[in-house]
């Protein structure tokens, strides 16, 4: 060990996503010297944050506030937009109710109260946003109504998000080291003093006053799925990205932090069923327009329970549940122009077919004779006097079924007919670290940790079950730039104490 490379620094960063970059910069704004520890090569950079579409939800009051972060929101684009408002109320509200009211209701405070203000800072940062059309709103009688509280993303998607940030993190003098996995907090009877990890194979250490731990959950761990989230999640296609493997969460573990959050659950959506693992382009989440069947053909999820917002995140564990852990969406021609750009692809498990009994013989796995019975009952009960809207919950439903379906209810009559096969792929795990409202790592003990702090999806206690849609990215924005203030603060206090 005497030829170790040693770095010396006030705060390392462990991981190079979004919320690990929001607190690099934080940090290194408050003062302190920053090195990112970045396990991924350089062309992988960015963990999760990279895969997503980088939108991202937050509270705002109006237009007025939406022109704040996106300046170059042109006169056109507000004349023919129904933005609308979406309160701090509001956003915590969802945390609450999608979280079947589980989530850590401090943390979910400073989440929905600190969203608008972070995203101020973030464009203060130079991350462009541009208004989320086509996915998240739909043009009806000439004007684009938005829905489900998430109207914008970052310029460039999430690799325009991950870009943007490691930009201005580089810019403000922080210090990243690519191909370099941290594997062991370095702790004394004072608290953590740095990090050791693997440096292009080599060991090495960096020695520093604060550890901000922002390295992910562990979704692309089999071992670890299966261990906490159940039997069949080893089966569940990981998606997003292949570096997060959860040694992060462990080696808080390890010396002693308290656990928190959901362990045994996860973000799993529906998605293609035979793309390879850890590629963009997986989901399918254009299905509150259509139904979803499984082997027997048979409907099992009311699509049209809430906005697709609302819904996707917890789906993905339905599908996984059916016999062979697959589904098929089906769609017909009234609704086929609604679906979202990843139905385009070239990478797409699709069937087309002119009419129902064509289609049934074209579903892999599926029993035809199941299958058609099953569409014969669902366009039978579809209430057809009630106005469908894809804007709103219209409240077109069907009655009498086993399974409804509350909104968005047509019955597929009119071919050509499209189907999707779909299976579960998980994104991030809901299970992490233990931290306070200063983002502290807590211990056994529920004390602090002294010198380490944790953000992004690497904390435990704010999703329980399901997710409202952007909550993740801003959740990593907001805890991230919290800790990196937090950390350089500690750093201050703790050089007054000993000067």
């Amino acid at each position: 060990m005497s030829d170790i490379k040693i770095y010396e620094t006030d705060i390392v960063v462990v991981g190079a996503g979004n919320a690990a970059m929001c607190a690099a910069i934080s940090a290194r704004e408050n003062g302190a010297d920053v090195l990112v520890l970045e396990k991924a090569p350089e062309a992988e950079k960015g963990g999760n944050s990279t895969f997503t579409h980088g939108s991202i939800r937050f509270s705002y009051n109006g237009v007025e506030d939406l022109k704040e972060i996106m300046p170059d929101l042109s006169q056109e684009d507000i004349d023919s937009s129904d933005f609308g408002v979406y309160s701090e109320e509001q956003f915590y509200d969802d945390m609450c109710r999608v979280t079947e009211y589980r989530t850590d209701p401090e943390l979910a405070s400073i989440l929905t109260e600190k969203s608008f203000e972070t995203m101020k800072w973030l464009t203060d940062h130079k991350v462009r946003w541009v208004p989320i059309y086509g996915r998240q709103a739909f043009k009806v009688d000439g004007k684009f109504k938005f829905w489900g509280g998430m109207i914008v993303e970052s310029v460039g998607g999430g690799p325009g998000l991950v870009e943007a940030l490691h930009k201005e993190a580089s810019s403000l003098g922080v210090q990243i080291l690519f191909d370099a996995m941290a594997v062991e907090l370095i702790r004394d009877d004072n608290g953590v003093q740095g990090v050791i990890f693997n440096h292009n194979g080599n060991s090495a250490k960096v020695l520093a006053k604060a550890v901000i731990l922002a390295s992910g959950g562990f979704h692309a761990n089999p071992e670890m799925r299966t261990r906490y989230l159940g039997p069949k999640w080893d089966l569940a296609h990981a998606r997003g990205s292949r570096f997060n493997t959860g040694e992060g969460i462990q080696m808080a573990l390890n010396i002693g932090a308290l656990s928190s959050g959901n362990w045994s659950g996860c973000h799993s959506v529906g998605g293609d069923r035979y793309l390879p693992e850890f590629t963009e382009g997986f989901q399918k989440l254009s299905y509150p327009f259509g139904i979803m069947v499984n082997a027997q053909g048979k409907r099992f999820v009311d699509e049209g329970a809430d906005f697709r917002n609302y819904t996707y995140a917890k789906y993905g564990r339905l599908i996984l549940d059916q016999p062979g852990q697959f589904a098929w969406q089906i769609f017909d021609q009234k609704v086929t122009h609604l679906l979202r750009e990843e139905y385009k692809g070239r990478q797409v498990t699709k069937v087309k077919a002119n009419t129902l009994e064509e289609l049934a013989e074209k579903l892999e796995g599926i029993d035809p004779a199941g299958f058609l019975q099953n569409v014969k009952e669902y366009n039978a009960a579809v209430r057809k006097d009630i106005p469908f809207n894809p804007n709103i919950k219209d409240g077109r439903c069907t009655e009498g079924l086993a399974v409804k379906k509350s909104n968005w209810a047509l019955p597929l009559e009119d071919g050509p007919f499209e189907a999707y096969a779909v299976t579960c792929g998980i994104t991030f795990t809901f299970g992490g670290l233990k931290i306070n409202t200063a983002t502290e790592v807590q211990n056994l003990l529920s004390k602090s940790i002294p010198g380490l702090y944790a953000a992004g999806e690497a904390v435990g206690g704010l999703f329980y079950f399901n997710y409202p849609g952007g909550a993740g990215l801003m959740a990593g924005s907001v805890f991230g730039k919290r800790a990196g203030e937090h950390a350089a603060h500690f750093i201050k206090t703790k050089e007054t104490i000993n000067s």
